[in-house]
């Protein structure tokens, strides 16, 4: 009976060390895709600093790694969850969503902090917790966006709306 469980910790022994030579790719983007839906979202500077410490890791292309990340099987498991999270959400691909999908983000994104489900837990053990008033700052922020992202803007509007709109405030004068 010894000698199986000694051979069984032999065998988990070595899976471990081959594992530390078959790494997953790293997630290391440049921060110009984030840039370009942090000016498509109007982020502030507050909003920016939540973003970067709790959602950027697993949600863009581009991840910090804290030392832990070198260790098997740890770098797996987190290569998973940040893959899983960029298909659900990703900044870096801000740009390729549609309007309809954009809104459908930032409503999700507020869901998912309502809710509690975002950050994960396991991302939180390490990271902190998301505190109140940076989920307050975050939902806000998202809420905001989405109201800008729904108002017409002069470009959108038929020609003949914007025409009427001149007469009307000429008119009112």
């Amino acid at each position: 009976m010894l000698a199986k469980i000694k051979n069984i910790f032999i065998v988990l022994l070595l899976v471990l060390i081959i594992t530390q030579f078959l790494r997953p790719e790293k997630n290391l983007g440049s921060y110009d895709s984030i840039t370009s839906f942090e000016e498509a979202t109007g982020v502030s500077e507050e909003v920016k600093t939540v973003l970067q410490n709790n959602c950027y890791d697993c949600h863009s292309n581009t991840t910090r790694y804290p030392w832990f990340m070198e260790v098997s099987p740890v770098t797996h498991y987190m290569a998973y969850k940040i893959e899983e999270g960029k298909e659900h959400f990703n900044v870096s691909t801000w740009e390729s969503y549609t309007d309809k999908q954009k809104d459908r983000k930032l409503e999700e994104l507020i869901e998912e902090i309502e809710y509690k489900k975002m950050p994960l837990k396991p991302y939180t053990w390490v990271h902190g917790e998301l505190s109140g008033s940076d989920a307050k700052t975050l939902i806000g922020w998202a809420k905001e966006a989405r109201e800008k992202a729904k108002a017409p803007t002069k470009d959108s509007l038929p020609e003949q709306v914007v025409d009427s709109m001149a007469v009307s405030s000429v008119t009112a004068k």
